[in-house]
């Protein structure tokens, strides 16, 4: 049974992401199985999954920028900042309130995404699974205990409107939202009720990008359970594409027979170091990957140290 790669799951809502590996794990017969990005029970959308040897891509994968789309209802805040919660606050525009939103547009709400989009950090939610002293801080939460929770720099790199809608009680806005790697949707929303004053929280959360995969190429659990029992298993993808991202460094026969055997090869372009961040390439020989490798000094000579070795895979 084919096992070793990654699949592009559309994680239903009320999934858990640990309930989604299962899943695949059950389709693939492994219990070697892990996610990219993990999402809350409530949203949706595009979640990764590797199996198999395909684990050993997923380090490289974690910096992935990525996207969302979003109803966020304002007038009121929950203690969760989404839907799951208990409000905690309420603050619903008045009917002159809405009109005066309607005859200039929404622009306070606008204002009030441009002012969020220029956020460079941000508080993650209470209700996370941020690890605080290697407890999650929705655990601390649910027990009444106040986790102590650092800002964290984040980068959100666009925040859009894509449609409002009045309710009975306050009003709901859709937007899409690109971010980088631990950015909370959540939070976003959470900021912008504060912005605007009226309070607001997450009614619905889809993700749609991660990192170069898009929501649009995953398949529902209903598509991938049809598709095993047919024994119909191309929706396993190669998991070297998850890394394609990296640059590459394409080595002779003899340098590519070197880092098999663990030898020492000089870089092949001069780079400059930067303290102890690595910068990343995958070195190919004749198309396959060989290895990912990063420049280290050593005495005086630029070297490439191999952070993981693929060839022999």
């Amino acid at each position: 049974m084919i096992q070793d790669g990654f699949i592009l799951v559309d994680k239903p809502e009320g999934w858990t992401s640990f309930k989604t590996d299962r899943f695949i794990g059950g389709l693939l017969g492994t219990r070697k199985v892990g996610h990219l990005g993990t999402l809350d029970p409530f949203a949706t959308g595009l979640l990764p999954v590797f199996a198999g040897k395909g684990l050993k891509y997923l380090r490289f994968c974690e910096g992935f920028d990525k996207g969302y789309s979003c109803k966020c209802v304002f007038g009121a805040g929950t203690d969760t900042m989404d839907k799951t919660g208990e409000i905690i606050s309420e603050n619903y525009p008045s009917a002159s309130d809405i009109e005066s939103l309607e005859n200039s547009d929404y622009e306070m709400i606008r204002y009030a995404m441009e002012k969020v989009k220029a956020t460079k950090e941000q508080l993650p939610p209470a209700y996370s699974a941020k690890k605080i002293d290697g407890r999650k801080a929705y655990e601390l939460a649910r027990k009444g205990e106040m986790p102590d929770l650092k800002p964290v720099p984040v980068n959100i790199y666009s925040l859009g409107v894509t449609g409002i809608e009045k309710r009975e009680k306050g009003f709901a806005v859709d937007f899409d939202c690109m971010c980088s790697k631990g950015t909370y949707i959540r939070t976003i929303c959470s900021d912008l009720g504060a912005v605007t004053g009226y309070g607001a929280y997450a009614e619905s959360l889809r993700r749609t990008v991660n990192g170069q995969f898009n929501v649009k190429d995953a398949y529902t659990p209903e598509q991938l359970e049809k598709m095993a029992g047919e024994g119909d298993f191309s929706f396993v993808r190669d998991a070297s594409e998850t890394i394609s991202f990296l640059p590459e460094i394409k080595l002779d026969p003899k340098q590519a027979k070197d880092i098999m055997f663990g030898r020492k090869i000089a870089f092949p372009f001069p780079v400059e170091l930067s303290g102890d961040s690595r910068i990343y390439y995958r070195t190919t020989f004749e198309g396959k990957l060989i290895a990912v490798v990063y420049p280290s000094e050593e005495k005086g000579s630029l070297i490439m140290r191999i952070e993981r070795l693929y060839a022999n895979d």
